[in-house]
């Protein structure tokens, strides 16, 4: 599965809306996400599985890239 992941750049400061970016990861779950995560600098905010029409429309977008973690 592809997931979207909404993240500040940094855990140590307070979040910003228009600070927030959008990073891309193939995980199994919503759990390995967070595990991926674990030992990044990043702090997530929100994680939305793409499928579909929407996956389609994400992968047009000239910032989808995989991340690999």
């Amino acid at each position: 599965m592809i997931f979207k992941v909404y993240v500040q750049e940094s855990k140590n400061q307070i979040p910003v809306r228009e600070r927030t970016k959008a990073l891309y990861l193939e995980a199994d779950s919503k759990i390995e996400v967070y595990r991926k995560f674990k030992e990044t600098p990043y702090l997530i905010e929100h994680i939305q599985e793409l499928e579909g029409n929407y996956l389609e429309y994400e992968k047009q977008s000239n910032n989808f890239k995989l991340m690999e973690i």
